[in-house]
């Protein structure tokens, strides 16, 4: 192999390691810095104890089967079939009397399933007089009628919406793959997975008896793991996010723990809170607890990925920029994004509850009461523990990646001046330093794995 080609084989290897995920780093970097080690071994035993936990705490479906049954037998289930509005008919109630005229409005449906399939049913009259609207249907509108077997009786239950959300799954699909590519489905494939994990894993696990905390904690690290190297593949890069997520996820849940354990949330305050124990015994404080933990990780993903992205952008531009440099540096950006993520979180809340902040409004109580009752009060613990390991992402991830770029630069630099001296180097991942200038320019595409994959 001659001389030219050796260089550009060391120039592929380097830009593999390093150009293509957004930092200059590699697994050997993590190796030979001791606090990277650490952090590294710390990430290699949470993804053990996580494969742990998902197999201790797998549910077996015994637990969701008997809440089933409990649901049944107090009448909290019914069947649910599809019908087609025949008929939409409004006029005098049949038990409207002359002295007191009441008008009602009348639904006649085609049900398309169930013991009356391709039948006409109707629907029990709609008081107009009263506050409570009527359902606003008109004649061809696709539903979903409730069905009790006992007495034969079918009430209207929801309009339905399956084609609507699936034409709108395909649209964002379509739009997500077209931008991202083969990232895009990447990423698509992580949110599968987070379903696929809140739905066979979360759920059917607490209905099981298991802890609620415990499994939210280990789902919150399944997701995690997932999530980013399933969207930004199995590299160094996004080894220094996931890490800072996962430290961040772990100060969170301390700091919820404390606090909501000194608040003493009962979990009652809601219809969903007052209906469980009915159905399963669940640890209410536990599971919101949970919850919290949670609905954290999306938003700490969003900062640990793009402080990484923050400081491959930084070290690119100037691959000259200290370890020192680079943490500052990064940490002001981050600064920037941290106050709108906690805005984000406050909104993503508060949008959630728009119909209760509206009660509150109109039962003219005093602030101070409103946010002592324990529904808004649990909303004001989630978003200022979650605030608070927003927070402490950003320095956490930024030093981290800064650390790892810092020292590539100074291996790269140790390997030049080898170079310039004549000397070689066995180690695979001491590659020959890059002129900067032959790097092609830095995008937001660096952070992720290649389209090809």
């Amino acid at each position: 192999m001659s001389d030219d080609d050796s260089k550009s084989h060391g120039h592929s290897d380097s830009h593999g390691h390093g150009h293509g995920h957004g930092l200059a780093g590699s697994w050997g970097v993590w190796l030979d810095v001791p606090g990277l080690r650490v952090i590294l071994a710390a990430v290699v035993m949470l993804g053990v104890l996580t494969l742990v936990g998902l197999v201790v705490l797998w549910p077996d479906g015994e637990g969701r089967l008997a809440a089933i049954d409990e649901a049944a037998d107090i009448g909290l289930v019914t069947e649910q079939y599809d019908a087609t509005v025949e008929s939409v008919v409004e006029g005098e109630c049949t038990y409207s009397a002359p002295e007191d005229p009441q008008n009602c409005i009348s639904f006649s449906l085609i049900v398309h399933e169930g013991p009356d399939a391709g039948a006409i049913v109707a629907l029990p009259e709609y008081n107009l007089t009263v506050r409570a609207p009527a359902p606003s249907l008109a004649v061809g509108d696709a539903v979903v009628v409730g069905y009790e077997p006992s007495t034969a009786f079918y009430f209207y239950a929801d309009r339905d919406r399956g084609n609507v959300i699936l034409w709108l799954a395909a649209i964002f699909a379509v739009v997500v793959i077209a931008l991202g590519r083969m990232r895009g489905l990447a990423a698509l494939a992580a949110m599968a997975g987070t379903v696929v994990v809140l739905v066979f894993f979360v759920a059917p696990s607490v209905l099981d008896g298991n802890d609620p905390l415990w499994v939210s904690v280990i789902a919150g690290s399944v997701i995690a793991f997932l999530g980013l190297y399933v969207t930004h593949g199995f590299t160094p890069t996004t080894t220094v996010a996931l890490a800072g997520t996962l430290a961040s996820l772990l100060l969170t849940l301390a700091i919820s723990a404390l606090f909501f354990d000194v608040a003493n949330f009962s979990g009652l305050a809601t219809e969903e809170g007052l209906t469980l124990p009915l159905v399963a015994d669940i640890n209410l404080s536990s599971l919101l607890l949970g919850g919290a933990v949670i609905g954290t990780l999306g938003a700490l993903d969003d900062v640990t990925v793009t402080q990484v992205a923050t400081v491959a952008e930084l070290h690119h531009r100037n691959s000259k920029l200290s370890v020192a440099e680079l943490i500052t540096s990064g940490i002001r950006v981050g600064r920037e994004h941290i106050a709108s993520t906690v805005n984000t979180l406050l909104l993503a809340y508060a949008g959630a509850s728009m119909p209760l902040l509206l009660v509150f409004a109109a039962s003219d109580q005093p602030l101070g009461v409103v946010a002592n009752s324990e529904i808004v009060a649990i909303e004001i613990v989630r978003t200022l523990c979650g605030s608070i390991g927003l927070v402490a992402a950003v320095p956490v991830t930024t030093f981290m990646a800064a650390v790892l770029v810092g020292t590539t630069s100074d291996r790269d630099a140790r390997q030049g001046e080898q170079a310039d001296q004549g000397q070689t180097n066995d180690d695979p991942e001491l590659v020959e330093a890059d002129d900067v200038s032959a790097d092609p320019p830095p995008s937001w595409d660096d952070f992720g794995p290649p389209d090809e994959l």
